[in-house]
């Protein structure tokens, strides 16, 4: 392994067992980011759905160099692609609730497009089964797939 303790920019920098090192702390707070805001707190919206597919616009992938936060540039620059709310959070290591105040803030600029899922989805027992299959596909920490 390279890196270590004076690793030059662009450079992997590996912690003393081994992992790769954390990147620091946000510098901006969430408290900040969602101007104290919180999802689903407007009236009696219900906050946005952790499974809601969401996508950058043109209009946000065309700001992307006048975002005031970084956090909104990444959102945008990670939904190049569809992404479900709760995959920014994971990818991007922030609380889900900051990510649904700021994809809906972003939303409401015309930045990205949500698409959320069909109310009876959830009653649909082959969505539960393809859900299932999907973890069962998903090796383990030996790399081994587990049998149905």
């Amino acid at each position: 392994m390279t890196g270590g303790e004076g690793a030059a920019d662009g450079e992997e920098t590996w912690g003393e067992d081994g992992w790769e090192a954390e990147p620091p702390a946000p510098v901006v707070r969430p408290f900040l980011l969602t101007a104290g805001r919180i999802a689903g707190g407007a009236g009696l919206v219900p906050p946005i759905p952790i499974e809601t597919q969401v996508v950058a616009t043109e209009v946000g992938l065309a700001a992307l160099d006048a975002f005031a936060f970084d956090q909104h540039r990444d959102i945008i620059t990670l939904c190049s692609r569809p992404q479900s709310l709760a995959e920014i959070a994971a990818k991007l290591r922030m609380h889900l609730n900051v990510i649904r105040v700021l994809a809906d803030d972003l939303r409401a600029d015309g930045q990205l497009a949500l698409y959320a899922p069909q109310s009876d989805a959830h009653r649909d027992v082959s969505v539960l089964r393809r859900v299932i299959d999907g973890l069962r596909a998903v090796p383990d920490s030996r790399g081994a797939i587990r049998e149905g």
